[in-house]
């Protein structure tokens, strides 16, 4: 039978072992972006990158690295208000707060909220509404923090499984939670959500995860298994390796989308509601692929 001192003994060096063997080197994330308009046109404008009426940033700060993707809701098209505009200007502010560094790594909420706060305070109204969702990477801490509004999102995939994943948020059917800036006056009329309303988490990642986040236009027309199948191609981690797998599923989402006789998850997804729906779901698709790996200068 071991003494009190003796045991003290094992478990103070049991412990002085687990910390001696912690992990003290600052992670990044290496990330790539492509996607498609469903006019069928790819392409990064000047200021934000966009595809269609989807916008996205990928940010780098001292203490994190910062992803995000929004999609303009194209309801607004019959109003004569180009939707893009929300989401792209959305993103360029939220990216800017992060490289001004007025953020916590720990509350993406607070760079979505900061962010959709100053549209509000635009002199002029920059009408529109878009989903949005934001990830961070803590770069020391190991953890990545994220929140999600509307049908937007991101899984983690480790070990060729998905381990975490966003919750969507629908009030109903093909309508998501949106931050919205309506006309004046008709502010009860559009359907508007806080930025406080998305679903927020945080948890630790490892080397070699792989995050992937995406508007619904790859969620809609690409299952996991598919997106899986996708990603066994990521071979290394550099960066030409993180964007040709990103294009490779961009292009998929993108051709299946086409597919009338494909049974999308956005096909099967109005079929459990009672509609007779078949075929891709052609829509404009933003993917942000991101590896964990090893920060370096």
């Amino acid at each position: 039978m071991l003494s009190v001192l003796s045991y003290g003994r094992l478990v103070a060096r049991a412990v002085l072992g687990g910390l001696s063997q912690a992990d003290t080197r600052d992670y990044s994330l290496i990330s790539a972006s492509y996607g498609f308009g469903k006019d069928f046109r790819k392409g990064i404008l000047k200021k934000g990158m966009c595809y269609g009426d989807d916008a996205c940033f990928i940010a780098h700060n001292k203490n994190a690295d910062v992803l995000g993707v929004a999609d303009g809701v194209g309801g607004w098209r019959d109003y004569g208000v180009d939707p893009s505009q929300f989401s792209a200007t959305l993103m360029r502010t939220c990216e800017r707060l992060v490289k001004e560094g007025r953020f916590t790594p720990s509350s993406p909420v607070g760079i979505l909220t900061s962010g959709y706060f100053e549209l509000l305070q635009n002199k002029v109204p920059l009408l529109g509404s878009s989903t949005a969702c934001i990830v961070v990477l803590d770069r020391r801490s190991h953890r990545l923090h994220t929140c999600n509004l509307g049908d937007s999102g991101f899984l983690v995939v480790r070990g060729g499984e998905v381990v975490h994943r966003s919750d969507e948020q629908q009030h109903y059917f093909n309508t998501p939670f949106q931050l919205s800036i309506a006309p004046p006056g008709a502010e009860g009329v559009v359907l508007s959500d806080s930025p406080e309303a998305a679903d927020s988490s945080s948890f630790d990642v490892e080397l070699g995860d792989i995050i992937l986040t995406a508007t619904d236009g790859l969620f809609d027309n690409m299952p996991d298994y598919m997106i899986l199948q996708e990603l066994k191609k990521l071979k290394a981690t550099n960066y030409d390796s993180v964007l040709q797998t990103a294009q490779s599923i961009a292009k998929q989402a993108h051709d299946l989308a086409y597919d009338p006789n494909y049974m999308s998850p956005f096909a099967q997804f109005a079929c459990d509601n009672g509609l007779n729906v078949r075929g891709g779901k052609p829509d404009d698709i933003t993917v942000l692929l991101s590896v964990v790996a090893e920060y370096t200068d």
